[in-house]
């Protein structure tokens, strides 16, 4: 099996259960509210419904993949999130809606944590950055997509545009099918060397703080920032569709430039400027409607999406360098930590969105805040634990 099919499945993965299962809800919020569907405040809690999903997948996915095939457990996930699709065509009620969207959120968090994981062992270790920043490439894919086709598709209808998703997700799960490269369980994963440099646990902890912080501040733009567009600003459907797939454009190329970015300077100071970037194109919102600070803003927030994945996923193998199964658990502990907090804040952005009016402005700046303080943990975690490292050898 070759290690480009490989990759390709990973993408495919990506932009089925992440970029599609969960961004292409985005643009269908307005239209979804329009359509009497269901109340404003609904729509947003099943939005929050996917997070809440994607947690769930997360904490379930390595104790499944413990006891079955991971490239079995990858198919199914791809072919639950399309049956999702093909099940939010009709709106039979709340509890309906709310059980599918967390379905496709459960299946995102089982790719996020097992695709890249299944795929780079069998993948030469001097294209390892590009193979992780082409997988999650898929995300951005899925955001882009969602942000062309939804427009087009809801010409025909709500119901219509569920189930064209639906056969799209359904053609890239077939394509992918004998792509995935051979897996078992992971059981073999804990027994490894124990060589290796020793990492403070500092790091890991603040990886695991600063990543939940990074899926706070992204609440904002991945529920709100089409229905601040479309309602907030009153600029219609078609001007937020526009602005979605500016940001989902900044998401195709957004891991590919991390991950080139991280070969140059280290994992470490490449993930710093991300979390600087995100926090100054999140905040732009909050201060100015222009439209071109806007753009910018909405193009940098779409690159740093799963832009900062592989910075993550990169900077917990350059942790554990030689330690597979503290790999894999660091991994899966910090995704566990992004998908806790995301989940969270959505259904806190949601209470706190329905209790002031709809100030979208708030949501933005908590948001910018959010990613600032993982900064600043960064920066001070840097400085503590290179003066630690400093001491040792005096002592």
């Amino acid at each position: 099996m070759s290690a480009w099919r490989a990759t390709m499945a990973g993408l495919c993965a990506c932009l089925v259960g992440i970029g599609l299962g969960r961004f292409a809800y985005t643009p269908l919020i307005p239209p979804l509210i329009e359509a009497h569907w269901f109340a404003p405040s609904d729509v947003l809690y099943l939005g929050a419904a996917n997070l809440a999903g994607y947690l769930a997948g997360a904490l379930l996915a390595r104790r499944l993949a413990a006891r079955l095939p991971v490239t079995m457990l990858l198919r199914a996930a791809m072919v639950f999130a399309t049956l999702a699709f093909f099940a939010c065509a009709l709106p039979l009620s709340l509890a309906w809606y709310f059980c599918w969207r967390l379905v496709a959120g459960l299946t995102g968090g089982v790719i996020m944590v097992l695709a890249a994981s299944a795929i780079l062992p069998h993948t030469p270790p001097g294209k390892r950055g590009l193979v992780s920043g082409t997988i999650f490439t898929g995300v951005g894919l899925g955001i882009a997509a969602s942000g062309t086709l939804v427009p087009l598709l809801l010409r025909g209808g709500l119901t219509e545009t569920w189930c064209g998703l639906g056969v799209l997700s359904g053609l890239l799960t077939l394509m992918s099918w004998h792509s995935w490269p051979p897996t078992g369980t992971t059981r073999a994963l804990h027994l490894v060397s124990r060589e290796g440099r020793a990492v403070s646990p500092l790091l890991i902890r603040g990886l695991v703080v600063e990543y939940g912080l990074n899926a706070v501040a992204l609440v904002p733009p991945m529920i709100f920032l089409v229905d601040f567009i479309v309602r907030g600003l009153h600029r219609g459907l078609d001007s937020g569709a526009r602005y979605w797939v500016l940001y989902g454009i900044g998401a195709m190329a957004g891991p590919l430039l991390t991950g080139h970015l991280a070969d140059r300077t280290g994992f470490g100071p490449a993930l710093r400027l991300a979390y600087f970037v995100q926090c100054a194109a999140i905040a732009v919102p909050a201060f100015t409607s222009g439209t071109i600070p806007l753009a910018v803003s909405c193009i940098a927030m779409g690159a740093l999406t799963p832009g900062i994945v592989p910075l993550v996923f990169g900077r917990v193998h350059e942790l554990f360098p030689h330690e597979l199964a503290r790999q894999q658990h660091a991994w899966s502990t910090v995704t566990t930590s992004y998908a806790i907090c995301q989940a969270a804040a959505a259904y806190g952005f949601s209470f706190l969105f329905s209790r002031t009016g709809g100030d979208y402005r708030l949501l933005f700046a908590l948001g910018a805040i959010a990613v600032g303080l993982g900064l600043a943990l960064d920066l001070v975690l840097a400085v503590t634990t290179r003066r630690l490292a400093e001491r040792i050898p005096t002592q």
